[in-house]
């Protein structure tokens, strides 16, 4: 519990926070208002879910190179100001009478970009932050925040797009983002400078961080099961609101709190991570997490306007918990075993090969979704998903202990 009385870190923690209950609104007011407010096609959806993260398939290997030759901090404010103008924007579009789904596909992409330096930013900072001995109650505290907005987040949403229009829902993900920014900056540390690339070009040193990753046969496990994953994600994301809304026949009110059910789980799941950490291991941790939890999901499919609503959120919340175990240990195997120097190369290395599949699993999902059916669609996504832990099931992380999880250049 020493993060609690570590200053820098609380304000790192508020800042995600604040970004977190943003950026959940966010992902459900957007498809909320293209489905209700401009009438979206299953395919237009499946743009709008693929724009949100096609800038990790984009340049997320670039980013990570220009992360690791710049100081991070103030990299993530500039990119959390960023959002929060463009968020701004659809609001002010839909006030005055010209919002367009081009525009929301085109703020989801550059939003995007943005999203992609943060990330790979903040995974790299908080080593530097805390030191390697803390991530684990660091990432736990993280975790937690974000499952936090994850249950409240969809709810609020939905409420708000119910009562007063969805478009009013994106205020809160650009104020959060400014929110966010401000206490990033009132950070006192100083952080560490980067070190000298000596003349080297980008594609060598984006060669190194994929070379690092795809050496470990552990970390190429990771990348597998994470990545196999999102893919199906994406499916999900493009079908899951025009099931519950059109097949299903939910209010956007009860869309949200179904959607927060995921959360529940995930706030569980970082509460407990550090318990099932020290019992356990952490690396062991990695595949048990999704083995034991992801076949809950599938009875999200089964969902009906009745009492099988809620069996539904049952499933939801024992997959969201498993999956949040799975990222606290995933994620801080990754930082353990990965030298400081390389750190926003490899988070970048593993965002782009895990994240890229998201929009191209978007676009699947809405090709799919037109073709065979959203309720079709959502019962293949979900399988995927399932399946996914085959990759670390097969991997030397089943067998291999925490003692083993060491910093390596080679891998």
């Amino acid at each position: 519990m020493a993060l609690w009385t570590h200053r820098d870190f609380r304000l790192l923690w508020a800042g995600d926070t604040v970004s977190q209950f943003g950026s959940s609104i966010g992902r459900t007011v957007l498809p909320l208002l293209a489905a209700t407010t401009l009438a979206a096609t299953p395919w237009e959806m499946g743009v709008l879910s693929a724009a949100g993260t096609a800038a990790f398939l984009l340049i997320g290997l670039p980013a990570g190179v220009w992360v690791d030759r710049v100081r991070r901090r103030p990299l993530m404010i500039t990119t959390d100001v960023a959002r929060a103008a463009l968020l701004l924007s659809v609001p002010f579009a839909w006030w005055l009478g010209v919002l367009t789904l081009a525009q929301l596909v085109l703020v989801a992409l550059l939003v995007g970009v943005c999203t992609v330096f943060f990330d790979i930013a903040y995974q790299s900072y908080l080593p530097s932050l805390i030191g390697r001995e803390h991530l684990v109650e660091g990432n736990s505290k993280l975790q937690a925040s974000q499952s936090v907005a994850d249950v409240s987040g969809p709810a609020l949403a939905g409420g708000v797009a119910q009562v007063i229009g969805a478009a009013n829902g994106v205020l809160a993900t650009g104020l959060g983002y400014l929110g966010s920014a401000l206490f990033l900056w009132r950070i006192g540390g100083v952080e560490p400078p980067p070190e000298p690339h000596g003349g080297r070009t980008l594609r060598t040193d984006i060669v190194e961080g994929l070379r690092f990753v795809f050496d470990n046969r552990s970390l190429r496990a990771i990348v597998g099961c994470t990545g196999t994953s999102n893919f199906f994600s994406g499916l999900e994301m493009a079908v899951l609101i025009l099931f519950l809304v059109r097949d299903v026949g939910l209010s956007e009110g009860l869309v949200g709190l179904l959607l927060s059910a995921g959360g529940i789980g995930g706030v569980l799941g970082a509460v407990t991570a550090n318990w099932w950490n020290r019992r356990l291991g952490q690396v062991r941790l990695i595949w048990l997490s999704l083995l034991v939890t992801q076949p809950f999901g599938l009875v999200l499919p089964l969902t009906a306007n009745d009492w099988r609503v809620g069996l539904a959120m049952l499933g939801m919340a024992v997959a969201g918990y498993g999956v949040i175990i799975y990222n606290v240990s995933q994620v801080t195997y990754r930082q353990t075993v990965c030298p400081d120097r390389l750190l926003g190369r490899m988070n970048a290395s593993v965002r782009f090969l895990v994240w890229g599949t998201i929009p191209l699993g978007g676009l699947v999902g809405g090709v799919l979704g037109g073709w065979l059916g959203v309720h079709t669609t959502l019962w293949i996504a979900m399988t995927g998903q399932v399946l996914a832990v085959t990759w670390v099931l097969l991997s030397p992380l089943r067998t291999s202990r925490d003692e083993a999880a060491t910093v390596s250049d080679h891998g």
